[in-house]
């Protein structure tokens, strides 16, 4: 296992202007039902992702089934947050990019809780929902074998997601993962321990006034301000980079729809679910890449290098000084030599680049 300060390439890495991309270059909708809705019965659910692939060479056989890259995006986030890396690795292997249910313009049904009783429409949020969202996508639509490259939530997302295709050894099974800044969720119960002790005094108040709709729709509601959300993107993206109305707008967007609040609802109620390191713990035989922003005001490096020295399945810790949280938007120049050079290693890009990360 090799841990490392990223280089910093000469260059920005661009997408290469001489690679055609197919038709299926775009965004489609994709209907999924997820089979644990419970007593309320099935739902279907619209699914939104985009795919860039690189055109098929003439001298490849079409049976041969390379890597394809998934990336799944962080909580409040969605599929345009990739804007940076889904065109570069596009260009080389066929990408896609999805919308989590509850986020983007993927499905957003009425959140339920444990303890509630199940309405028609209504699911509860959890990471176990969410991987199995990936999972049957990278069955259904991906069908070959997939590279899971998660920010934030979306790690925890994709190390569940990579058990769940280890289990069904399917034509799509995970490859790889690579985690950008794994959310470490610390208001988890099993985390209670190394929060202070005077977290354990209000927890129970905090899980009662958290459960009501009318307080998290207010909070969400008061979230979902382009103000507020350029505030919170630069504690995130500590250099400032990138940080534009083009990045307000994409995530703002998709808060305004009548559903929104219902995912946000949702997660704030997960108080015991996934955690990384356990999955970490579960992995077999799929190798794992960290990159971290060594300036991630949420999700501490010191983390990153506790996983990388505790967990077998973890090959590489590259971590990005200056950069924040989201390292994929805030610093695409350092990420996606990176991914290029983990995508080409799990076979998944069929010409390499002029330079690589080391």
């Amino acid at each position: 296992m090799t841990v490392m300060a990223a280089p910093i390439p000469p260059d920005p890495w661009p997408v290469p202007a001489e690679t055609p991309i197919l038709e299926r270059s775009g965004t489609w909708g994709w209907t999924w039902r997820d089979p644990a809705a419970g007593s309320a019965g099935s739902i279907d659910l619209e699914i939104s992702w985009c795919a860039v692939e690189p055109e098929q060479s003439a001298t490849q056989d079409p049976s041969d089934a390379v890597t394809a890259v998934v990336l799944i995006h962080g909580f409040g986030a969605c599929k345009e947050h990739w804007r940076h890396t889904l065109p570069v690795l596009g260009a080389l292997t066929p990408t896609y990019a999805i919308d989590l249910v509850g986020f983007g313009a993927s499905s957003q049904p009425r959140a339920r809780l444990s303890a509630e009783s199940g309405t028609a429409n209504s699911l509860c949020y959890s990471f176990d929902l969410w991987a199995a969202q990936v999972a049957a996508f990278c069955r259904e639509i991906v069908g070959q074998p997939v590279l899971l490259v998660g920010n934030s939530i979306g790690g925890v997302v994709a190390l569940r997601a990579a058990q769940i295709l280890q289990a069904d050894r399917v034509q799509s099974a995970c490859t790889g993962l690579v985690l950008i800044d794994c959310a470490q969720r610390l208001m988890d119960d099993k985390q209670l321990s190394r929060q202070p002790a005077w977290m354990g005094w209000i927890r129970p108040l905090l899980k009662t006034m958290v459960r009501q709709r009318w307080l998290s729709t207010t909070l969400f509601r008061n979230a979902a301000r382009p103000a507020v959300i350029r505030q919170v993107l630069q504690q995130a993206y500590p250099s400032g980079a990138h940080v534009d109305d083009a990045l307000v707008d994409l995530l703002h967007g998709p808060s305004q729809r009548p559903g929104a609040a219902e995912a946000f609802r949702g997660f704030i109620n997960l108080f015991n679910d996934h955690l990384a390191p356990n999955l970490l713990a579960e992995l077999d035989d799929q190798p794992v890449h960290l990159i971290w922003g060594e300036a991630d005001p949420w999700e501490p490096v010191s983390e990153a290098r506790a996983w990388a020295g505790r967990f077998r399945c973890i090959r590489s810790l590259q971590i990005l000084p200056g950069v924040g949280h989201c390292p994929h938007d805030e610093a695409p120049e350092l990420v996606n030599p990176l991914l290029i050079a983990i995508a080409e290693q799990a076979g998944g890009s069929q010409q390499a680049p002029s330079q690589q990360a080391t």
